[in-house]
């Protein structure tokens, strides 16, 4: 049983349901592996769900289908880093959409390229110069007509990403499931699935120590903003805060959130 959350009442018991039983049709399942090596490394039995394989190669196409398919806006505002954008830019091509991806000019020129690819058009930014916010600000205040599809502050996203959690969840029982964090739209939903279900496994977030104000938030129980974009390899996870509602459900779905060094994500 979902609890309410104040900045997103919608965000309920039936809604999820209804999302549960049609966004299905649009995504592909996740792939999950029994992680054998690692599993005898750790003495515990660690199954990894991958979304490599899932349209535009991650979980954010589950949340931009449920989203954009959901308003009548035809032109479609986005910020991203690139795995959102793409995401954004395919299912604007599914639903006969437009759309303009703000980006980083130091993301992956292979994202850069995958964006342009499904049709999106692609504003390069440099983020110490602007920020994603008030670029997003003038694209909308130059098209008033559009949408801004935000990457994770939005009950639509999370419940979205929540079809992820229920796919997860129905392979289970797990103790624990261990899920990174960015701006909390997955991790989120992740938690929205779990509690749905009422489910007891323990959700454990996972964050680059670069750009930990998830941890941080979690600490000292309020919402931390970063200053700037953190500066990590996890370039999906450069965020400059969890979004209201993702801490809303966050600040009290979550166990713990694991900080991880720089030098971590690249050991073998």
């Amino acid at each position: 049983m979902l609890a309410s959350f104040p900045s997103a009442p919608e965000l309920n018991n039936a809604y999820v349901a209804q999302v549960w039983q049609t966004l299905p049709t649009f995504i592909r399942p996740t792939l999950f592996t029994l992680a054998t090596r690692l599993s005898a490394e750790l003495g515990c039995e660690i199954t990894l769900a991958s979304e490599s394989l899932q349209h535009t190669g991650s979980f954010k196409f589950r949340a931009a289908y449920n989203l954009l398919s959901s308003v009548p806006q035809t032109r479609i505002v986005t910020a991203s880093s690139g795995n959102f954008g793409q995401a954004v830019a395919y299912a604007c091509k599914l639903l006969d959409k437009s759309c303009t991806v703000v980006m980083p000019e130091t993301s992956a020129q292979v994202k850069i390229a995958a964006v342009q690819s499904y049709g999106g058009t692609v504003d390069l930014i440099d983020v110490h110069q602007i920020s994603r916010a008030e670029r997003v600000a003038q694209l909308l205040e130059q098209y008033p007509d559009a949408f801004w599809a935000q990457a994770y502050d939005d009950y639509r996203v999370v419940a979205g990403n929540s079809t992820l959690g229920h796919e997860i969840l129905a392979l289970g029982p797990f103790d624990t499931i261990v899920v990174p964090v960015g701006g909390g739209g997955l991790s989120s939903g992740i938690v929205v699935a779990r509690d749905y279900l009422e489910a007891t496994t323990e959700i454990v977030g996972a964050e680059p120590l670069a750009g930990n104000d998830a941890a941080r938030s979690l600490r000292t129980g309020h919402l931390v903003k970063n200053e700037a974009e953190p500066a990590t390899v996890a370039d999906g996870a450069r965020t400059i805060s969890l979004g209201k509602l993702n801490w809303e459900i966050l600040q009290r779905g979550l166990a713990d959130i694991v900080e991880v060094p720089m030098s971590r994500p690249w050991r073998p």
